[in-house]
């Protein structure tokens, strides 16, 4: 028999392991749900060279590992590395490749794995990071502006025409809080955190959250006025808030045990200030700044570098990865100025631009959902901006940042209303962040992003961008494709028209994460939109994380568009870490310019009650019409329940179908099914103050199998339509001349 030559090196790869007597025990795949996989796998191409390597930690936790790369059979690199993960210094040539590790004290190889790299892989070298802290070290301050920043005065009249207006924003902002804004003390939070979520927590973490940022953002922004200006008033301002922020104690309400978001904040404003004002601050201040900088930042550290780096083998931890950010950006500020600094920076730079957010893969989707998403943005802005210019590491120019654009384009496109999935959905989208963080790209994607994003992004990021930003340097504006996938989050977009803010908008979700973290019990999952006009949306709100509205309604199936069975009862979502494997998965996407089609599988989300959740949808972009197929099958019968909810009545027809005007946009959705549907109202909490829901849903006796066809027609235009009888290939649908074939199974 002839093998490919791919095959034949990994037979040979396969052989040498059992010449060398090494373990066949996969060991890199840890048996719990929350630790890293081993990465790159699934003979993917890359879309970063060098790709980061990733593997679960081994069992005996040896003093390093040793990481083998072969290419084309033969070793190419041989590394060492004291953690879990690797992330080489020089790109590699095109090829197909394999991999395999091993703890040094033993010759227990992995399993080999393989990836290709080729000439679509985006060139993304790190140096090593003893070389980056030198260069680091080497640069002027501040090292947060880029190269060339000017002050306000040497402005060209280009420059004025761009920033002049957010310079105002900012003088007006500062100049009012520096009158009425009143400083943060230790007594204004009196509640202990205990472990135990209350809503009088909640509110006061809240509370904190917003007075610390808000006191932050004061800080930074007087002493980057005080850069662009020079006026001493604004110098004065900054000192005044440093000073409170110093006055907190370390180990009180704002402290990293009891509120981390808020020790961050304050260890990087300050650092920041300290960094844009280093020639003006005097020693005493500078001094007892720096030690409440290095108090607040160890706690971050001992945290992250603690449980033998526990990030590394468990990255799926929300403000954990954003602190390790935070960290490696306060160190990188920090660094000459601080002894523990250079611990710090070592630890953190390179894991951080190694990882970004651990929400998704290299397409740079985001799974806890576009309003987290949006958050991460401006996390973004506030370290990626002042650490690539810090480091000279351009983190925009990593491959996931591209996708972590794309994503944005297209499941929060420019007119959007709400967001999509996940915590907050409800909320209307803050461009502001998308748009500045689009405007740091130079592709058209990003340019035809930026450009169609109404407003203007914050000013405290805009004044600290480079200039020209990079987006004006695209030669042309192109809308990303009109339909896509992100494999990795389980997330498809189908759009009508992604360039037309008249579009129609298809959102389709079955998750491999679940229900896990800020994700719902919502696998399988729509959410339709036209005009800006939500029709299909996600009910409820959250008051707070894990209140009772949060667990009994908002993120259970029966508030989605999602199946349910026996009157609501729906996907499981109680726990946290056990949500990773109540997960759905994409098992087929297509587009073409008239069709678009995925398939998604739910069936883990329901646990042993259904052996069988399988939900199809087409898109029949020239008709603005979407199918739904869901094929449900149990050990014993079940009432099943296809869920819909509206922010404007569903109106039931004589027909059985309903209708949803809102405002100047219509849906109406029916059943085509074989078999008796009916419709059955529903209700819900109330709705966020201000808000409208109406819930119902579609409703098939009880039996041990079911299906659902049900046909969503955007615009109402009752469209002639026929379905074939059932044969070996399945039945088709044509809708007014455009058919489809509808699977058995």
């Amino acid at each position: 028999m002839k093998f490919p030559t791919t095959t034949l090196v990994r037979l040979l790869i396969l052989a040498s392991l059992c010449v060398s007597g090494g373990s066949r025990a996969d060991w890199v795949i840890a048996p719990d749900i929350e630790a890293v996989k081993p990465l790159p796998s699934d003979n993917q191409r890359q879309a970063q060279n060098p790709p980061a390597f990733s593997w679960s930690q081994h069992k005996l936790q040896p003093p390093a590992y040793v990481l083998e790369v072969s290419l084309n059979g033969a070793v190419a690199y041989t590394y060492t590395t004291a953690r879990n993960w690797v992330l080489p210094t020089v790109a590699y040539a095109p090829g197909n490749y394999s991999w395999r590790v091993r703890p040094s004290t033993t010759t227990e190889w992995s399993n080999p794995r393989y990836f290709t790299i080729d000439s679509a892989s985006t060139v993304f070298v790190v140096p090593d990071t003893s070389v980056v802290s030198a260069n680091v070290k080497k640069h002027a301050r501040p090292r947060m502006l880029p190269a060339g920043f000017l002050t306000s005065s040497q402005w060209t009249t280009a420059m004025r025409a761009e920033r002049a207006a957010p310079l105002a924003n900012m003088v007006s902002e500062v100049t009012y809080k520096m009158a009425y804004m009143p400083a943060v003390k230790d007594s204004d939070w009196p509640l202990v955190n205990t472990g135990v979520a209350t809503a009088a927590l909640s509110a006061q973490n809240a509370d904190i959250r917003t007075r610390i940022n808000t006191t932050g953002r004061q800080l930074e922004s007087a002493a980057l006025l005080y850069r662009l200006t020079g006026e001493a008033r604004y110098l004065n301002e900054a000192f005044v808030r440093g000073d409170q922020f110093a006055l907190l104690s370390t180990t009180g309400p704002t402290s990293y045990a009891n509120q981390d978001q808020g020790t961050r904040v304050i260890a990087l404003s300050m650092i920041k200030a300290i960094d844009f004002l280093s020639a003006e601050i005097d020693p005493t201040r500078r001094a007892a700044w720096l030690k409440v900088i290095a108090l607040r930042t160890t706690d971050i550290y001992k945290d992250l570098s603690g449980n033998n780096n526990r990030l590394d083998q468990y990255p799926y931890d929300s403000h954990g990865g954003t602190n390790l950010g935070f960290l490696a950006l306060i160190s990188t500020l920090a660094l000459g100025d601080i002894p523990a600094a250079d611990t710090w920076f070592d630890f953190a730079f390179r894991s951080y631009v190694n990882t970004v957010y651990a929400w998704s893969g290299p397409e740079g989707g985001f799974a806890n959902g576009t309003a987290y998403g949006q958050y991460t943005a401006d996390y973004a802005l506030q370290i990626w901006q002042p650490l690539s210019e810090a480091t000279g590491v351009n983190i925009f120019s990593k491959p996931w940042s591209t996708g972590f654009l794309n994503f944005f384009a297209h499941f929060v496109p420019p007119g959007a209303g709400s967001h999509a999935f996940g915590d907050e959905s409800e909320l209307a989208p803050d461009f502001r962040y998308m748009k500045a963080y689009a405007s740091r790209f130079s592709t058209p994607a990003a340019a035809w992003y930026a450009r169609n994003i109404v407003g203007d992004e914050d000013f405290l990021t805009l004044l600290q961008a480079p200039y020209p930003l990079p987006y004006t340097k695209a030669a042309t504006l192109v809308a990303p494709p009109n339909a896509a996938l992100y494999q990795s989050i389980g997330w498809v977009a189908m759009h009508s028209d992604l360039a037309d803010r008249a579009r129609t908008s298809v959102y389709f979700k079955s998750s491999p994460f679940g229900s896990y973290n800020h994700s719902h019990g919502d696998q399988n999952s729509l959410i339709l939109s036209s005009g800006g006009r939500p029709l299909l949306i996600e009910a409820g709100y959250m008051d707070w994380y894990g209140s009772p509205l949060f667990n009994s309604w908002y993120r259970q199936t029966r508030s989605h568009n999602a199946i349910t069975y026996d009157a609501g009862i729906g996907q499981l979502i109680d726990g946290n870490t056990v949500n990773l494997g109540r997960n759905g998965k994409i098992l087929s996407f297509a587009t073409t310019p008239s069709l678009d089609f995925a398939v998604g599988d739910a069936i883990n989300a329901y646990g042993s009650v259904l052996s069988k959740a399988i939900r199809k949808v087409w898109y029949l972009r020239p008709k603005n019409v979407i199918v739904v197929q869901d094929l449900l099958a149990a050990p014993a019968p079940h009432k099943f329940e296809w869920n819909l909810h509206a922010a404007a009545p569903i109106v039931a027809q004589a027909d059985g179908s309903v209708s949803i005007l809102n405002v100047d946009r219509k849906l109406c959705a029916r059943s085509i099914s074989t078999g008796p549907v009916s419709y059955e109202p529903r209700s819900g909490p109330p709705p966020k103050p201000g808000k409208f829901e109406a819930h119902g849903a579609f409703v098939k006796a009880a039996a041990t199998s079911a299906e659902f066809l049900i046909m969503l027609d955007v615009g109402c235009k009752n469209l002639p339509y026929t379905l074939s009888a059932p044969s070996p290939t399945g039945r088709t649908l044509t809708i007014d001349g455009q058919s489809i074939v509808i699977p058995n199974n």
